[in-house]
């Protein structure tokens, strides 16, 4: 059954306002979607009324926010299917997620000529952390490349594989052009060389049906607030024998079932990587983003955005002077472009003054746009609460701006 958008719309106060004069049009959905008005209550319900530490008081206001936070993270289990809430730990977002499994999967299990593998399509925040890595434990970073549509050239990955392989850390979605990448296939090759495979799923995880037991990742990590929730907040899923065999990440409370001077004995699982006093209300507001995805359920957002990118893509192509940047078989509700004679950033200026918000730049991917050999791009990204009468006008903005140098 076709979703009620005008319904979905009235869920989300940011969207009723002008800006420039203009009613909003919010197209930077990539780089954060906006939040539901039950998120943003239950966020301030939680300060006004539960406000506690947790898993450490026996008075009533602790009990509450610890039941809260916890159901937070049965819902995640159930949300990417992993066996066991043991195996979900919050941590700030996506990149602290893959900086946590460099710092400690790295530490122990990386050696001198040891080979990580990621792809020309990542974000800085999967990259720099293997960097970083390679470069303390002499490990080697090796690159998927890509074709020109934005594709993982996947016989070149064939080709970098090896017995030295010890991690494959890729993108599931690409954040700069949307491309979907073939995750089944890079996770069995991986593990058929021994390889543990981390997927980013910031992108993935709010546009596709994500199952880490069927995918069989051994590591999963995504952000809270490209999901309709809060910032700040991001989850690391990761395999019980896995974690279980990994250092602790930071050390202090929570973490720990006993301290002395002379040895510290680490709490089990998901606490051991969970020190300190975690971002309770926020978790608390998370768990009511996922019931927002929930009662839409998965399937139904994903067409609506497919029905999006496709009036876009084909409306845009139109457009004299519109050239697009990523042109994948297979991708989410993301169209990256430029226009001809113009810097990304004067376009999205001028489509802000039309009231439209766009993420314009190399969107955390300079290796990529190196690639492409280009500065940036422009990109609009559409989420469940978009329509085809907002793109309409974005269409008729980007014409009216193409026209300025491609008459």
């Amino acid at each position: 059954m076709p979703l009620n958008i005008d319904h979905i719309r009235g869920l989300f106060p940011v969207l009723h306002q002008e800006v420039n004069g203009k009613p909003l049009i919010y197209f930077d959905n990539a780089a954060t979607t906006q939040k539901p008005l039950a998120v943003i209550e239950s966020l301030s319900d939680y300060y006004k009324k539960d406000n506690s530490n947790i898993h450490r008081g026996a008075h009533t206001l602790a009990d509450r926010a610890t039941r809260y936070y916890e159901t937070t993270r049965g819902l995640i289990k159930t949300f990417i299917n992993s066996k066991e809430e043991a195996e979900i730990i919050f941590t700030k977002g996506t990149t602290e997620g893959i900086n946590l499994v460099a710092a400690t999967f790295g530490r122990k299990f990386i050696k001198e000529g040891d080979e990580i593998i990621i792809s020309t399509l990542e974000h800085h925040s999967n990259i720099v952390p293997w960097q970083i890595l390679c470069e303390e434990k002499g490990a080697i970073l090796k690159i998927i490349p890509i074709n020109e549509a934005g594709e993982l050239d996947m016989e070149a990955y064939d080709g970098l594989l090896s017995p030295r392989t010890k991690l494959v850390s890729v993108v599931h979605v690409s954040n700069a052009l949307g491309t979907i990448n073939p995750v089944e296939e890079i996770i069995s090759k991986a593990h058929k060389v021994g390889a543990k495979v981390l997927l980013d799923g910031a992108q993935s995880t709010s546009h596709l049906e994500v199952d880490v037991q069927a995918l069989d990742c051994d590591f999963l990590v995504f952000s809270a607030h490209k999901l309709y929730g809060p910032t700040g907040l991001g989850v690391l899923y990761g395999k019980r024998e896995i974690l279980d065999a990994m250092p602790p990440y930071q050390g202090g409370g929570e973490m720990i079932k006993e301290v002395t001077f002379e040895k510290t004995t680490f709490n089990e699982l998901p606490f051991k990587f969970e020190a300190g006093t975690p971002n309770i209300g926020d978790v608390i507001a998370f768990g009511r983003a996922l019931e927002f995805i929930n009662d839409l359920g998965k399937k139904e957002i994903k067409a609506h955005e497919d029905d999006l990118l496709s009036y876009a893509t084909e409306h845009l192509q139109a457009i004299k002077g519109f050239v697009p940047v990523g042109t994948a078989k297979d991708k989410v509700s993301v169209i990256s472009f430029n226009i001809n004679g113009m810097h990304p950033f004067d376009v999205g200026m001028m489509l802000d003054a039309n009231g439209i918000a766009v993420r314009t730049g190399h969107h955390c991917t300079q290796p990529l746009m190196q690639r492409f050999g280009i500065e940036g791009t422009v990109r609009a990204s559409f989420s469940v609460y978009n329509t085809k009468s907002e793109i309409e006008t974005l269409v008729a903005s980007v014409s009216k701006i193409a026209k300025i140098k491609n008459k």
